[in-house]
């Protein structure tokens, strides 16, 4: 059953990490017992990463609007890089706490809209310019499409983070998804699966089959945000295995 989970007014948010009394090792405090967890909090970025492409990589948007689809699909989890700085401070006297104060930051509604405008004005940006308008056949864009994609990217990676990112001490890291206007809604399903359970596992495989499969039908794969060349050599070599016409 999905439920939202509700902060006391004078609640310690649950996504709070504290040093160990030792400072051997960093924990969190879970709002749901109390128990401690390490780092975790996000389904596999390779997993984000292919359900971002899967939702624009077949449709005949340009290149740049698929990278931005997917970029909106990995977003959220820029908020988890502060990990680095507070791993490598954690024993000094003065520890940058950025991963236990501000992962899951991102993962709201509100970086999901300005995901969404960010694509929207960078598709439609194609066809501008500063200096004098060469004359050429205009670029065909298609804003409106990329912001939508976007912004379900964006939600496919939240949901992914909400079924299937359980730390192994059973901690959940719940999404605050109208922050930073209201810190009282905590999703959070209680049915969440951990991190390393084989869903995760299967879905990934599965993501990546289907990627594989739109490579071999259709000639798009994600390496053509990259290279156009790389990506003519793995749909030449799918076809090859598949056979696919």
């Amino acid at each position: 059953m999905w439920r939202t989970h509700f902060l006391s007014a004078s609640g310690i948010p649950p996504n709070s990490l504290l040093s160990s009394a030792k400072g051997d090792s960093i924990t969190s405090s879970n709002s749901q017992g109390g128990r401690a967890g390490p780092f975790y909090g996000s389904m596999s970025p390779i997993a984000h990463f292919l359900a971002g492409w899967l939702v624009g990589g077949a449709t005949s948007l340009r290149r740049r609007e698929k990278a931005l689809v997917v970029a909106a699909g990995v977003a959220p989890d820029l908020d988890g890089l502060g990990i680095l700085p507070e791993t490598l401070t954690r024993h000094s006297s003065h520890p940058l706490l950025w991963f236990s104060h501000y992962h899951h930051s991102l993962h709201t509604l509100t970086f999901a809209l300005g995901m969404a405008l960010l694509a929207w004005l960078l598709s439609a940006s194609a066809n501008f310019t500063l200096g004098p308008k060469i004359q050429g056949r205009p670029v065909r864009v298609r804003p409106w499409t990329t912001a939508l994609f976007a912004f379900v990217s964006f939600h496919l990676h939240l949901l992914g983070d909400l079924v299937g990112s359980r730390s192994p001490d059973g901690y959940q890291w719940p999404i605050p998804y109208f922050a930073p206007f209201s810190q009282s809604v905590q999703l959070i399903w209680h049915g969440q699966w951990a991190l390393n359970a084989w869903p995760n596992f299967a879905i990934t495989t599965v993501f990546l089959v289907l990627t594989l499969w739109i490579a071999g039908k259709y000639a798009h794969s994600p390496l053509e945000l990259m290279s156009a060349r790389a990506n003519q050599r793995l749909v030449a070599a799918v076809r090859a295995r598949t056979k696919v016409d």
